[in-house]
């Protein structure tokens, strides 16, 4: 015989299964996501200069850490020249390192 925990959380975890069918979505919602492309390819810019703060601030967010791809959206190659870009900016102190 299970201890009554166990008891209690089998149940719980029926009821939420007996929930989801009678939703008839499965319990999971789906939204559509629309697939991001890089800002870079799309103006068709070549190179990315690290004196142009006003672009690199839209990839730092206040922390100061470099956005990745999965949330910019831009490509890798792009990716790759925008961390060239705002390390350089940090060293020639355009862009501070850290947050305030």
């Amino acid at each position: 015989m299970p201890a009554p925990k166990d008891r209690d959380r089998d149940r719980d975890r029926g009821d939420r299964q007996q929930g989801q069918q009678q939703e008839g979505m499965g319990g999971r919602r789906y939204f559509f996501r629309r697939k991001r492309v890089c800002r870079f390819c799309n103006e068709k810019i070549d190179y990315i200069d690290f004196k142009d703060v006003a672009l690199l601030q839209s990839y730092v967010p206040e922390r100061g850490r470099i956005m990745p791809r999965r949330i910019t959206g831009t490509c890798a190659w792009h990716q790759r020249k925008l961390g060239t870009a705002l390390k350089r900016a940090r060293i020639a102190a355009l862009i501070s390192y850290v947050g305030v």
